[in-house]
């Protein structure tokens, strides 16, 4: 049999209960550290499981915060310089950045309190993870809040991309799989994945194949 609840019955739920019903429900999603630092170079790391592709020309990638009625360093920090990272998780660093997610005084750096190195590479003003297999250099382009909720999405674009030797397809796909990358669920669940194929470019009237994987060294 199958439960079936309904907006009321969901709104019904104690607040808490409701946000690990609703975080969990929505599927699988990205999960990254976001580095950033301010003009003083005071760093910050937080966890964000909100990251989505927007666009491939030009190369934008966006995200979700909360309400801004707190104080909230990495919203602060990319409106001050316009600069972060997007650092995946895998499974060596995934407990580190799951405890990013504690509220931490601004003059603390996440980086130091939870064992996560920060890096500068290539003149970018914004601190990387050094633990992280893939690692996004991301220039900030575009705020919009959000009436609904009061959230606000943070649109930004690509300028440096960083991932191991050997991760890279012929076709320029990205296997995160192999980089190590892993997937959560919920506020607190994180999953390593298995892929089952890809699949070639669906058409009407054409059989899909399997897309065979070949790498670039």
């Amino acid at each position: 049999m199958e439960t079936h609840l309904t907006h009321n019955d969901l709104m019904a739920m104690e607040k808490r209960l409701r946000g690990n019903l609703i975080n969990s429900a929505g599927g699988f999603k990205s999960v990254s550290l976001i580095g950033t630092a301010d003009k003083k170079k005071q760093s910050n790391l937080a966890i964000f499981s909100s990251i989505v592709h927007i666009g491939a020309s030009p190369p934008l990638i966006a995200f979700i915060v909360r309400p801004d009625s707190v104080e909230r360093n990495t919203l602060e920090n990319i409106l001050e310089t316009g600069y972060y990272t997007i650092n995946h998780l895998n499974e060596s660093n995934y407990e580190k950045g799951h405890q990013t997610s504690a509220r931490y005084p601004k003059e603390i750096s996440e980086f130091d309190e939870v064992g996560l190195k920060s890096v500068y590479k290539d003149g970018f003003l914004a601190p990387y993870v050094e633990e992280s297999n893939i690692q996004l250099g991301i220039q900030f382009k575009e705020r919009i809040d959000l009436v609904i909720n009061g959230t606000v999405l943070i649109i930004g674009q690509i300028q440096h991309l960083y991932f191991p030797k050997g991760c890279l397809c012929e076709d320029a796909f990205l296997d995160l799989e192999k980089a190590n990358s892993i997937t959560c669920s919920g506020l607190d669940s994180y999953h390593k994945t298995i892929r089952m194929n890809r699949l070639s470019y669906a058409k009407p009237n054409q059989k899909i194949e399997v897309v065979k994987m070949k790498y670039c060294e």
